[in-house]
């Protein structure tokens, strides 16, 4: 099993930047991926951003230029940091790890983050 804690939520003003932690424990198979999603009120839940263990990395169209996702494979962490935030933004933020061999996804517990105008 592995478990996702995640942290770094919110409330900042538009313009304004947050960084989000998830860190992973249990067993966790080396070949991973590990992302970022998102579920705003009345929609279904998207993919923010991606990274392989090997730094391979894939962002949603709506967060290039704005967000970077980055790990540290020691720690078994991943991190996104938002950078102008607008208030579409606003969201339950979700890190997940996939393990590539297995094809098993676990979810972290999702961590709000609000964007005011």
């Amino acid at each position: 099993q592995v478990q996702l804690v995640g942290s770094g939520g919110g409330l900042v003003q538009a313009g304004g930047s947050l960084r989000l932690s998830c860190a992973a424990s249990g067993t966790i198979f080396t070949v991973n991926t590990m992302g970022w999603y998102r579920r705003g009120p009345g929609n279904q839940r998207e993919l923010v951003a991606q990274i392989t263990r090997g730094g391979v990395t894939n962002y949603a169209d709506f967060v290039k230029g704005r967000f970077t996702i980055s790990r540290d494979n020691a720690k078994d962490t991943v991190y996104l940091q938002m950078n102008n935030l607008k208030p579409e933004d606003t969201a339950v933020y979700y890190c997940n790890l996939k393990n590539v061999i297995t094809q098993q996804v676990y979810w972290g517990q999702g961590t709000q983050v609000t964007v005011s105008s």
